[in-house]
């Protein structure tokens, strides 16, 4: 483990800051601020090779178990019995954005990896499924820090347009917790934004918002175990050689289930699920960092329009599929 230390200890070291500008800004999120401290501190660490092996650590496994603690905040009983109204309109908006996201990668001619990172963060829960997505597909760091900033960018439109677009729209306030639920990326902004409409109506939609945000998340377990599946095809088609059956079903991926079903069975006390909660949010932190100091801004920017495009048109579709599926179901 000693070959470790130094690195993780600079990610944790970039983490603290990021955790807490997080907290003051929830809209922006501790993982954002900490690909950009880790960008920031790139040129100072080049060519330390003492770092790379904990860097490279925390960037993949310390991720991966990230993913895991965060399925001990997910009672599937609980989520499914007061999401399950909000089911097709989940469903539809999951599917459109994987669908855009599909055809896009081919229009535009843009990477594979990065297309799929976009077009599940969109559909999903943001870097929370990006995390759990971008080991089992063997994304790089810049694929996974470009598919964190697209997200990132529409996050912030979102919170901040979507609770005076409700007003002009005139939802109702369950109208506004399913749109909130169903169209914003990252759980924080969701918060955000239905905090701000509560704040503007003086309602109670910030519990709703939140149980269609959780109900999202549950996509995770399919959605990754798909594209084990398909990733490993392919890697066999390649080679030509077997694959083994972890490859197929990725450990940490089926030790979050496992830790939902755990929750689920035997419902832990809320102190302790708060802070496994909270040691995953760390993890997610620490692992951007360490993605941010092996990020090639230059490159990221340089390559950053096609990659907005695409999260606009994600983000667009599933916006749209939600306010129509809700005047067809007579919700709004």
């Amino acid at each position: 483990m000693k070959k470790y230390v130094s690195g993780v200890l600079l990610c944790l070291i970039i983490s603290v800051p990021a955790w807490f500008l997080g907290k003051a800004f929830p809209v922006i999120g501790g993982p954002v601020f900490a690909i950009l401290m880790g960008m920031a501190m790139a040129p100072f660490i080049k060519g330390k090779d003492f770092l790379r092996p904990g860097v490279a650590f925390t960037s993949k496994k310390v991720l991966q178990y990230a993913v895991i603690l965060l399925g001990f905040s997910m009672n599937l009983a609980t989520v499914l019995q007061k999401g399950r109204e909000a089911l097709p309109i989940i469903l539809a908006t999951i599917s459109t954005s994987l669908v855009i996201a599909f055809i896009l990668s081919r229009t535009l001619k843009l990477p594979g990896k990065t297309s799929i990172l976009i077009g599940v963060g969109s559909s999903i829960c943001g870097g929370s499924a990006i995390a759990a997505t971008a080991p089992v597909i063997n994304a790089d760091d810049d694929e996974i820090a470009q598919s964190i900033s697209v997200i990132f960018f529409f996050n912030i439109i979102a919170a901040l347009l979507f609770p005076a677009l409700g007003s002009a729209l005139r939802l109702s306030n369950e109208g506004f917790g399913l749109f909130a639920g169903t169209a914003i990326n990252d759980t924080s902004s969701v918060t955000a934004a239905a905090s701000a409409w509560d704040g503007m109506h003086g309602s109670n939609t910030l519990e709703a918002a939140t149980i269609v945000k959780l109900t999202r998340t549950l996509a995770i377990i399919p959605i990754t175990l798909f594209l084990a599946c398909y990733q490993t095809g392919k890697e066999k088609k390649a080679s030509e050689r077997s694959i083994s059956i972890q490859k197929v079903f990725p450990s940490f991926v089926l030790f979050f289930l496992l830790a939902s079903i755990i929750t689920t069975v035997f419902p832990l006390p809320a102190g302790i699920t708060g802070s496994l909660k909270g040691l995953s949010k760390l993890f997610i932190i620490m692992a951007m960092g360490a993605i941010g100091t092996n990020t090639d801004l230059v490159k990221l920017i340089r390559t950053g329009k096609k990659p907005l495009l695409l999260g606009f048109c994600c983000w667009l579709g599933i916006s749209v599929v939600s306010l129509v599926l809700q005047v067809v179901l007579g919700i709004w």
